[in-house]
């Protein structure tokens, strides 16, 4: 197929859901033919703190600091520091960014939170006007898949964690449709750690299944309906 993946993976332990959900992905997109690379966020010891260490050389404004404006005039001039490059590097080239992750607090990870941070700078995923639908990523595919600690029932719209799709407004819309990344359905994996062996099994299979056809799906409709509804 020639394809494009990269997977942001957001786990300590690679024998957990997370790490054989990453590992499914890797080998069924990789039979399909795709090139697949995984940003191992902690094997990588990412660093999730938007500082001046990601500016390499002098400041666009010495005598007082804003993150937003240095990194975009460091985009320009090609002064980001190089982890970011590098990650910059791997979104360009990829048609699919799938984000693995447990749920942290109805959101993601902060070593994950911090990739967002340093890595979709503006100039680079985002420059106003240019966000939303005309977003400078706009082409690539995007697709959020998590586990929970809670159950089903819990994340449903009655539920006392209240409709998961809430949740995912932050993360698929505030980021990733801002950024132009036509989203697909998130694959969502509840309470792993509460069912059985025989349950797990079932999750990692769908998973490997979905994976098979994924590329003939099409993404969720963009509008805030889709969450609040």
């Amino acid at each position: 197929s020639g394809r494009k993946v990269l997977i942001v993976y957001a786990h300590q332990e690679p024998k957990s859901l997370n790490g054989s959900l990453k590992r499914i992905a890797v080998e069924e997109l990789s039979k399909q033919g795709c090139s697949v690379t995984v940003s191992d966020l902690y094997a990588m010891q990412f660093e999730p703190r938007a500082t001046r260490n990601d500016i390499v050389g002098s400041l666009h404004n010495s005598e007082e600091f804003n993150y937003g404006v240095e990194t975009w005039e460091a985009y320009k001039r090609g002064s980001l520091s190089n982890d970011v490059i590098e990650e910059q590097k791997k979104v360009q080239e990829a048609d699919l960014l799938i984000f693995q992750f447990p749920l942290y607090w109805f959101s993601m990870p902060a070593i994950m939170k911090g990739w967002m941070d340093r890595v979709l700078v503006q100039g680079f995923a985002h420059e106003f006007p240019n966000c939303y639908d005309s977003g400078l990523l706009k082409n690539k595919l995007a697709l959020f898949s998590f586990t929970t600690g809670g159950s089903r029932e819990m994340y449903a719209k009655g539920g006392i964690s209240g409709d998961i799709r809430y949740l995912l407004w932050p993360m698929q819309h505030g980021i990733m449709h801002f950024c132009g990344v036509k989203v697909l359905a998130p694959h969502i994996c509840f309470s792993p750690e509460y069912v059985s062996e025989e349950k797990r099994k079932e999750m990692l299979i769908a998973w490997a299944q979905r994976l098979k056809t994924l590329w003939k799906e099409e993404p969720i409709n963009c509008s805030p309906e889709w969450y609040f509804k």
